[in-house]
């Protein structure tokens, strides 16, 4: 099968690789749709980035085609989603704001949220709205989604099982995703209870702490960290439908806050505007 691969930020959309128009009139091409939340447009190499090193995806724009002129209908997280998904502009779509629907309790309260699910999530997109995923589903595609929803709420007709997708492995709600180190992701419509403590986003570091001593950020480096369980399942879906026509939204929560790096990933060698070395 071939491959549509694109990148997009809450801006801009940055990169894709597609065969010729038409090897795409004889199959079905794979498609695979990576959406990096605010990455930006000058941030790649392959959009003339010379500071921060972007490999991989430049190497994904080298064997395919840049977009220069792709880009999102809104400037924050839900409508863009909303707006990506169902094709309708800013004055017709239903979703136009970050709504956190708060006229369900206190939304912002982690714990309160972890006990009860109802008070997770966005509000929802209506079922009558009609999303790509549907359209391809209709067509013969497998669809699935990894990583951030944020347009609706447990048990209501917005959860992307109920929008056309297949799969969903992720973050239904948008806020759950100020942190990569969760009590939980969801699975399809089942919680997925994972091996974190709650730490609140915005918990600042304790009192009197040295904030140049790493020891004093061990509370905010956990155990499953949802990057690499969402990409686990990122691949998983690819492997698992490579033989079929498939749509894979991945959604990547990175590199929006919060900061929060694996303790392997300090490694990677950090550079700043002077081209001195930080860390390494």
């Amino acid at each position: 099968m071939k491959y549509i691969i694109s990148f997009l930020s809450c801006c801009i959309v940055i990169s894709a690789c597609q065969p010729p128009v038409k090897e795409l009139a004889l199959e079905k091409p794979n498609i695979i749709y990576i959406l990096a939340d605010d990455l930006g447009y000058g941030e790649l190499g392959c959009y003339g980035q010379t500071i921060i090193e972007t490999p991989n995806l430049d190497q994904l724009a080298a064997n395919g085609v840049r977009f220069t002129q792709h880009y999102t209908a809104a400037p924050v997280c839900a409508p863009a989603r909303c707006m990506l998904l169902t094709g309708k502009h800013s004055g017709h779509a239903f979703v136009r704001g970050n709504d956190e629907w708060r006229e369900r309790g206190d939304v912002w309260n982690y714990e309160a949220m972890f006990k009860d699910s109802t008070l997770e999530g966005q509000r929802p997109l209506p079922a009558e709205e009609v999303t790509i995923a549907e359209l391809l589903k209709d067509n013969g595609y497998r669809t699935g989604i990894v990583g951030k929803w944020g347009l609706g709420a447990p048990a209501t007709e917005g959860v992307p099982n109920r929008q056309g997708f297949d799969f969903f492995y992720g973050y239904i709600c948008q806020r759950q995703a100020h942190t990569f180190y969760p009590m939980h992701l969801w699975k399809n419509e089942n919680r997925i209870l994972l091996k974190n403590k709650l730490v609140a986003p915005n918990t600042k570091l304790a009192e009197g702490a040295d904030p140049n001593d790493s020891a004093s950020y061990t509370n905010y480096h956990l155990n499953d960290y949802s990057a690499e369980l969402m990409h686990t399942e990122a691949l998983n879906f690819i492997t698992q439908n490579r033989n079929n026509p498939f749509f894979l939204y991945y959604a990547s929560p990175i590199p929006h806050v919060p900061l929060q790096a694996r303790k392997n990933g300090w490694n990677i060698i950090a550079k700043d505007w002077t081209g001195r070395t930080l860390c390494g």
